[in-house]
């Protein structure tokens, strides 16, 4: 438990002496975020602010793990797949930045990668752990056998995007996710699994870091650098603590966002009409007259509660 103490302290240390040096550099270099014409009017001051920030927490983690980790399958696994997923959203924002518009990389181009990155956690997760998944609340165990994979490439591409359509408020997905990581981190040193929860408590830390910069107003945005980061890394964790299935709860704020774009569309396309002011939901929220700093909380409130219910339902 020091260990994980520790671990999350010196992540938080590092991502507020990175952040003041990184932030400055991204001025600089002029990396700031486009605005969609689309979006809320309140949203057109933010453009200019510098995005990719990511990176920050991203280098805190890793620095953190190589001080306290020892490094073996697990640490290697949940790194590669964080950092893969990472240099997806580098390259889009990067297109974003350099070509000034709102659209990185194609919806075919980030699939595939995440296809690919998907796949390889899969496959190893089942060489290192089986095919068997826990069933929270009825607490057992049920093997998926030959549907494994295909489970699991479902769940980790649609966990990163849904992280990914959330991010669109100061500190709603550094503020959501520092709380899936520090449950994360406590799983994981309850089973028992040294690498594991150094690198959950490691991005706690550094999420939390992170949120000093991010939040209203943001002096600096995650980008899909760290967006796609933090959704390779939460399902990594929940895939290799068998919880792939309690997703949907701790992430209730992730799949509640990814859900409302969903009925949107579909809605729009059979009736022509729309079911929310704009989605996904926060946007709802603002446009219906919710401070941005209120939405943010709301989802942090719905957040922790849910964390409780997933606690009680593996324990």
């Amino acid at each position: 438990m020091l260990k994980m103490i520790f671990a999350t302290i010196v992540s938080f240390i590092i991502c507020l002496i990175l952040g003041s040096i990184i932030i400055p550099e991204l001025h600089k270099l002029k990396f700031g975020q486009s605005i969609r014409n689309d979006g809320p009017k309140t949203h057109f001051k933010k453009a200019g602010t510098p995005t990719m920030g990511g990176i920050i927490f991203i280098i805190s983690v890793v620095i953190t793990d190589l001080i306290f980790s020892k490094w073996d399958k697990y640490m290697a696994l949940v790194l590669l797949i964080t950092l893969g997923f990472g240099l997806i959203g580098f390259a889009d924002d990067f297109i974003k930045i350099y070509y000034k518009r709102s659209l990185g990389l194609n919806a075919r181009q980030k699939l595939l990668g995440q296809f690919i990155l998907a796949f390889v956690l899969a496959y190893f997760a089942k060489s290192f752990i089986g095919t068997d998944v826990i069933i929270p609340f009825l607490k057992r165990n049920i093997d998926l056998s030959i549907y494994y994979i295909p489970f699991v490439i479902f769940v980790i591409v649609g966990t990163v995007n849904s992280v990914n359509l959330t991010d669109g408020l100061d500190g709603l997905v550094s503020g959501v996710s520092f709380m899936v990581m520090a449950f994360f981190a406590l799983i994981t040193f309850f089973i028992g699994n040294t690498s594991l929860f150094i690198f959950a408590a490691a991005f706690t830390g550094g999420l939390i870091g992170f949120l000093k910069f991010n939040r209203y107003p943001a002096e600096v945005f995650m980008g899909d650098t760290g967006a796609f980061a933090i959704g390779g890394a939460i399902s990594a964790l929940a895939l290799m603590t068998k919880l792939p299935v309690i997703l949907p709860l701790v992430g209730i704020i992730f799949m509640i966002e990814a859900l409302s774009v969903i009925i949107q569309v579909i809605s729009f396309k059979l009736t022509g009409k729309r079911i929310f002011k704009m989605s996904p939901l926060h946007h709802h929220f603002e446009l219906s007259g919710w401070h941005e700093t209120k939405v943010v909380y709301v989802f942090w409130f719905v957040t922790l509660i849910a964390i409780f219910a997933a606690f009680f339902s593996v324990s």
